[in-house]
């Protein structure tokens, strides 16, 4: 049985299941019984359009527990499904059973009942992956109104990522918040995402910090962001991806161009706290806040940025050459040998003897 800590709250006509971290100190084998009796009778609930199971370690061993409700459940629209150890052969069966639901919200409709498009998925820190990407896309490409999307932390790389843009992404026309933050896109996802980007025009969060865009990808984005077709953005967090001073200008002359950014989000790139580009952006954020008379200074402005030694004028680095070596690791990194204990351990003995023969 699962802990106290699941919970049911009414919102008027629509309600939400928080059965989130429930399952802490539970056996394997209790978890998928427990599963099927907690979710099994909510199935026919028709007013439960918001299910939250979070921090949960479903993983491959469990997950086929939560599989009939994701993909029978008609009324849902909101799913929190983060931190759950998937990884990508249990990332894939989530995904078709969100795909099955698609076909299952169809035919309801055509019966009749009036059921709600799913418009939230939250499905980070899973280790997803490249290998799930197809799945994904696929069922992105059919829930095409979803308005929130959230997979951060997934260990996702470019070849993946480029794969959702083109066939997922960009069918979601209704996206208002994407947030990949800490996967890895380099150019080649880069370059995809810029040739999306224009075409989401109600987008009003873009989370790519942390997923190593380098000066040539981050540009590409900027560009992209600068054609004025994202004219609802409202906050851009890009922090930690790997750029300069040249890339930063791009920035600035996007901005000039999305009247609604409010927020941005910079630091732990390769320019200084005090780079001549930074002084334009704080001025237009500050001018936009004044007319706005908003208190809440958090959501205004650049974020706090670090003093790091970074020299704004430095040469760009070859992406080019970094995305050769990031592609022939990713044709198999799904595929890795799991190394036995044995097998670590006597590496671990070989490297314990060099040490022994090395004057450190």
């Amino acid at each position: 049985m699962p802990s106290s800590g699941a919970s049911c709250a009414n919102q008027g006509y629509h309600q939400s299941a928080d059965f989130s971290d429930i399952y802490t100190g539970r056996l394997l084998s209790e978890i998928p019984t427990a599963i099927s009796s907690l979710l099994g009778p909510l199935i026919d609930q028709q007013n439960l359009t918001t299910i939250n199971l979070n921090d949960n370690a479903f993983g491959r061993n469990t997950v086929e527990s939560i599989l009939p409700f994701l993909s029978r459940h008609t009324p849902l629209q909101h799913l929190h499904l983060n931190n759950n150890g998937l990884g990508p052969d249990a990332g894939i069966l989530v995904a078709n059973a969100l795909s099955e639901l698609h076909a299952r919200k169809e035919e309801a409709r055509k019966a009749g009942s009036n059921v709600p498009d799913l418009e939230t998925v939250i499905c980070g820190r899973n280790r997803l992956e490249s290998g799930s990407m197809d799945a994904w896309s696929r069922m992105l490409g059919l829930h095409t109104n979803i308005r929130t999307l959230r997979m951060v932390q997934n260990g996702i790389r470019p070849v993946g990522l480029a794969t959702f843009f083109r066939e997922g992404v960009s069918q979601a026309k209704q996206l208002r918040v994407l947030d990949l933050n800490d996967n890895t896109l380099t150019l080649a996802a880069s370059k995809q995402l810029a040739l999306v980007l224009p075409t989401l025009s109600n987008m009003t969060e873009l989370n790519i910090g942390d997923a190593v865009l380098g000066n040539k990808g981050a540009t590409l984005i900027f560009q992209a962001l600068g054609q004025g077709k994202s004219g609802k953005l409202e906050k851009l967090c890009v922090q930690y991806g790997e750029f300069n001073g040249k890339a930063l200008a791009t920035l600035v002359a996007a901005v000039e161009k999305l009247p609604l950014l409010r927020r941005i989000e910079l630091n732990g790139n390769k320019f200084s706290k005090n780079h001549t580009h930074l002084e334009p952006l704080r001025e237009l954020l500050a001018g936009r806040k004044k007319d706005q008379d908003d208190d809440d200074d958090d959501a205004w402005g650049l974020d706090e940025l670090d003093e790091l030694d970074y020299d704004s004028d430095e040469p760009e680095e070859s992406d080019e050459e970094e995305e050769e070596e990031i592609v022939a690791d990713d044709s198999d990194q799904e595929k890795e040998t799991p190394i036995s204990d044995v097998e670590k351990d006597k590496d671990v003995l070989e490297l314990t003897k060099v040490l022994e023969k090395t004057d450190i």
